[in-house]
């Protein structure tokens, strides 16, 4: 009996986190958008290649950011961590590369438009952690 309370509990829970990962995701897309509305070195064509370049930022992300951060460790303790600027504007960059509908214009620009694009990430991430609470 008890394990249908745990089965019954964990739908909703599972649901509200696959909620959390989408309004994070529309978000992420529409702060994609604002950067490009703010700074013109950053262009995204429509809502949906900004949809399609959060989720490659995301994944390059949780990919190749930690295998680059490890590679580079020496650099970001010399420069105290500002070398990971470097690797988000890299990490930036590289998705406007791989993608049609989202071009940075060069890598001064990335840098700038992952600066601009992390903020409103911290900022997204304090709202969604507002609406789902855990």
């Amino acid at each position: 009996m008890s394990w249908q309370r745990a089965s019954a509990q964990a739908a909703p829970t599972a649901m509200l986190g696959g909620m959390k990962i989408l309004v994070k995701w529309l978000l992420c897309a529409a702060a994609l958008l604002g950067v490009a509305y703010v700074y013109s070195g950053v262009q995204v064509q429509s809502f949906g290649s900004a949809m399609i370049a959060a989720l490659v930022i995301g994944l390059l992300n949780t990919i190749i950011r930690p295998i680059l951060v490890v590679l580079t460790l020496p650099v970001t303790i010399v420069t105290v961590g500002l070398f990971l600027l470097v690797v988000n504007g890299l990490m930036f960059w590289m998705a406007s590369g791989l993608l049609g509908g989202f071009h940075v214009a060069g890598f001064w620009a990335a840098m700038l438009g992952a600066l601009i694009y992390s903020v409103l990430g911290l900022l997204i991430d304090r709202l969604v952690a507002q609406l789902f609470p855990e």
